[in-house]
């Protein structure tokens, strides 16, 4: 059982305990409807939260859904129903934890789950999208998972309705309304700010500190090749690597005949677990290895749509360029585009590092940015830079200390594990 699946169980097993102390103790019956309260209050407040930081991914899994029930029109709006969803949800369970307005908040409450519980039901049985997103990219829930989920905050909810008249709140209305205020800015300022820059917290397998080569390149095979050879008047049998094999000793060496290969595998061949994360030039040949697993800093432009990116940093990024270029530092732009767009892009923009394609949904999850810097050495993410904050070169060059010193620490920290 998933450690998800746990906490759902878990979950149901408090909801139908609340509901059973609600309908049959008449004297723990307000603490039953203040615990619902609170629990839902919290899980709101956390799903709000988390989609707030990473307000271009809750616009990417609208984007999801209207692709998967054809409704590609509605696109446009993702954006602003993402906005709308994880403020509306914060602001819920911010008025449930502090007791505001419940009479009024109840209804909503009820509304929301009823739909959600309708809409989950429908995906866990079509699963045109594999991930509900309801708890963004911090947990992610399958639909069934999504929807068991939802049948235990449905049952703490109807305990909060049905005992909604029963909830005092001793603040008068003003003083209600001033702490949904705050509520209200709190969310909306976080989301602005990550909107602008990047996340604050990064639940994405590009978050700084990953070792993201273990993911998008391939482990290569290790083997001890030797090769056997036969004495052609003894019948003597010997072994040889390439580094061993005696050929300089002529006279030794013609008396020998080769008959067999032995192979040892140290290591096996594994493949990349994330099989979307193709760097590919203009001819298809793959750079995962050499710009992915680069053993010195490595910097890669990030665009996954290279039509919109932001035009205005591009003369930036070449100065920039032109200086890690002096230093023999890398310096790739990987793009979710095809050729010909990019080749219009370079033309305009005057850009002269290498550009790359990758699939474009596997870069959205490398910086939420358009485009988006980001800085690797030998496969660890080491920082990530929205195109409103980009480093300047001298920043970088002063910082490569600490960056360095933060892959020791990475490297300790694995080998103590």
């Amino acid at each position: 059982m998933s450690a998800n699946l746990i906490v759902i169980v878990i979950l149901i097993s408090i909801a139908v305990a609340d509901l059973m102390l609600y309908v049959f103790s008449k004297r723990l019956r307000m603490f039953s409807i203040h615990l619902a309260r609170v629990l839902l209050g919290l899980v709101f407040i956390f799903s709000g939260f988390v989609k707030a930081v990473d307000p271009l991914g809750s616009m990417y899994k609208f984007d999801d859904y209207f692709d998967a029930f054809g409704m590609e029109w509605l696109k446009p709006a993702s954006l602003v129903l993402g906005f709308a969803l994880f403020c509306s949800e914060f602001i819920i369970g911010f008025c449930f934890l502090f007791n505001i307005k419940m009479k009024f908040f109840s209804w909503i409450m009820l509304l929301y789950m009823t739909f959600f519980t309708i809409l989950t039901i429908i995906l866990a049985i079509g699963n045109p999208v594999s991930d509900c997103g309801c708890f963004g990219d911090a947990i992610i829930l399958s639909n069934w998972e999504t929807f068991f989920k939802n049948v235990g905050l449905m049952i703490l909810t109807l305990i909060v309705f049905f005992g909604r008249n029963k909830i005092k709140n001793r603040f008068p209305d003003i003083s209600q309304y001033g702490i949904m205020f705050i509520g209200f800015a709190i969310i909306l300022w976080i989301s602005v700010y990550c909107y602008r820059h990047l996340p604050l917290m990064d639940f994405m397998p590009w978050k700084i500190g990953n070792n993201i080569s273990e993911k998008v390149v391939d482990t290569p095979e290790i083997a001890e090749i030797k090769l056997v050879y036969k004495h052609k008047e003894t019948g003597e049998l010997f072994k040889y690597t390439s580094k061993t094999l005696p050929w300089q000793d002529t006279a030794f060496f013609n008396k020998l005949e080769f008959v067999d290969q032995e192979k040892t595998v140290i290591q096996e061949y594994k493949p990349a677990p994330v099989h979307d994360f193709m760097v590919d030039d203009l001819n298809k040949v793959n750079h995962n290895a050499d710009i992915i697993g680069n053993p010195g800093f490595q910097f890669i432009l990030v665009s996954h749509d290279i039509a919109e990116a932001e035009k205005s940093v591009f003369p930036v990024l070449n100065v920039f360029y032109e200086q890690c270029a002096k230093d023999t530092i890398g310096f790739a732009a990987l793009c979710g585009s095809d050729f010909i767009t990019i080749g219009k892009l370079r033309e305009e923009v005057k850009a002269a590092y290498e550009f790359y394609t990758v699939d474009e949904t596997a870069l959205k999850s490398v910086v939420r940015s358009n485009p988006g810097l980001v800085l690797l050495k030998n496969g660890v993410v080491l920082d990530k830079w929205a195109w409103r904050d980009l480093p300047d070169y001298k920043q970088f060059k002063e910082k490569m200390p600490d960056y360095e010193k933060m892959l020791l620490e990475l490297s300790a920290g694995k080998t103590g594990k």
